[in-house]
């Protein structure tokens, strides 16, 4: 009953930073804050999601009184997460630098568009 509510608090968890990082497309102004929302939101959402399903998977393991497949799902979502920490946040630069390269400029901050230059 308590294992539900921490494995369904952590999916809402995730729902809400996934929709954040999907807001953040159409909100943010350039290509690269859109980036930069999209893949941290999603990156922290992706967590609460494995750590929900590492919370599940165990959790039926100790249930079952040790039947296997529950264990390797723990392992195999484990891996999963493993990678995903990995790859998703070394996404950004590599979308970043052809928009870079292509001539895509970055926006300036309302703070310069105000006072004709950089903050001080």
């Amino acid at each position: 009953m308590i294992l539900g509510m921490f494995v369904g608090l952590a999916l809402l968890f995730s729902l809400f930073f996934n929709c954040v990082g999907a807001c953040s497309i159409y909100r943010f102004p350039d290509v690269y804050t859109r980036i930069h929302g999209a893949v941290k939101c999603t990156t922290l959402g992706a967590v609460f999601s494995i750590f929900a399903l590492l919370l599940y998977s165990f959790a039926r393991y100790i249930a079952v009184e040790g039947e296997n497949r529950f264990l390797a799902f723990f392992m195999h979502t484990l891996i999963a997460g493993g990678v995903l920490l990995i790859s998703n946040p070394t996404s950004a630069p590599a979308l970043a630098r052809p928009a870079y390269r292509s001539g895509v400029l970055p926006e300036p901050a309302e703070a310069d568009k105000r006072n004709g230059g950089p903050a001080s």
